[in-house]
């Protein structure tokens, strides 16, 4: 397998989540209709999920914990910190676009710097 071919994947994997991140925001979360579908409790199942990810952008979790695993992936050592910087940016980009932008950007460039760390410089550590 070429050197390459992971880090496209990644990226082909991080443009199809941005893109299904936006699809949630506008679709999902901005779309009038559903303020109306969700005044009777429990009526849809869209509804459920609407409140809750409306909760976890209010307490910002989606931020926090992609904060949180860029920052553990840092001092991770090897492929392990290289796997946690992609489950922090799995959770950056949606709260990047879920408006908790402020929070996210740093996930976003922590888990990015430790992507593009070389792994020979982080086994001399």
């Amino acid at each position: 397998m070429s050197r390459s071919l992971p880090a496209a994947l990644l990226v082909l994997f991080l443009g199809l989540w941005l893109a299904a991140s936006y699809g949630v925001r506008y679709g999902l979360m901005e779309d009038g209709q559903w303020v109306g579908l969700c005044t009777a409790p429990a009526a849809y199942w869209q509804c459920e999920v609407r409140s809750l990810l409306g909760l976890g952008i209010h307490h910002q979790v989606m931020a926090w914990g992609g904060l949180g695993l860029a920052l553990l992936a840092q001092v991770v050592a090897g492929r392990s910190g290289w796997w946690l910087a992609v489950v922090a940016l799995v959770f950056a980009v949606p709260a990047l676009v879920l408006y908790t932008a402020s929070i996210a950007v740093f996930a976003l460039v922590l888990a990015g710097l430790r992507l593009v760390r070389d792994v020979g410089a982080t086994r001399s550590l």
